[in-house]
């Protein structure tokens, strides 16, 4: 039988008037059998550096005074074989044309996160899907997901991805990887530099990807994988 694989989805900046430059989509990914041993490691690091084990890791949370903690969690992530991570980055949301597409953002929206998680697809394997819950996300917008990407596979039978669902980020310690690693591309999408701990967090993921984080990988790219968006350009 095929492997099981888990996708842990969220995102940074994507509410269309939010005053943000940048978005970014993002997705870890892990083996389905894998998954509780590397939630074990994540809480265990929480514990050995003082912290509580239920402590919900947010990038709104670093702080000077958690550095080494944040550090630790984002080493583990490039230290494990069994995760990877796939980012969609969309530069300047001012260049987004909705009008002329006749669409509305949300409509872009879950365009955009197709382009995010069909690239981490292959037929050789099965999929469970899961998506922060947020009030943006509704039953039906999920299930019409699930559709699209089905498709795209000839997975009319759901064998391949067979689930996608919301879920909680502070229960699932790959929801708050995920969200460690988007926040530190979209602060560096959005050039900010107010923050030395968040900073020094975004020149350690630079150090151990070897990447500029300022262009796409190859779509082979299996460690890191990153996609700069573009209009009119959304092809890999």
């Amino acid at each position: 039988m095929s492997e099981l694989l888990n996708i842990y989805c969220d995102e940074s900046c994507h509410l269309e008037n939010d005053g943000q430059k940048s978005m970014v989509l993002g997705a870890i990914t892990c083996p389905k059998d894998k998954a509780r041993e590397i939630a074990v490691r994540l809480r265990e690091l929480k514990q050995e550096s003082g912290l509580s084990r239920h402590m919900e890791v947010k990038w709104t949370g670093v702080s000077p005074a958690k550095l080494d903690f944040y550090r630790h969690w984002l080493d583990y992530f490039f230290d494990d074989d069994d995760l990877t991570f796939r980012a969609l980055i969309i530069p300047e949301k001012s260049a987004l044309d909705h009008v002329k597409y006749a669409q509305s953002h949300d409509d872009w929206y879950w365009k955009i996160y197709f382009d995010m998680i069909k690239a981490v697809l292959n037929e050789e394997h099965r999929y469970r899907i899961f998506l922060d819950l947020k009030d943006t996300l509704g039953g039906k917008r999920v299930e019409k997901l699930h559709e699209v990407l089905s498709n795209s596979l000839y997975d009319f039978n759901r064998e391949i991805v067979t689930s996608v669902q919301l879920v909680h980020s502070h229960e699932i310690e790959q929801m708050q990887l995920a969200d460690l690693l988007i926040g530190i591309l979209s602060y560096k999408a959005r050039g900010l530099s107010s923050s030395l701990a968040k900073l020094s967090l975004v020149e350690r993921f630079n150090e151990r990807s070897k990447l500029t984080l300022e262009r796409s990988t190859l779509l082979s790219a299996r460690k890191v994988n990153l996609l700069f968006w573009k209009p009119n350009f959304s092809k890999e």
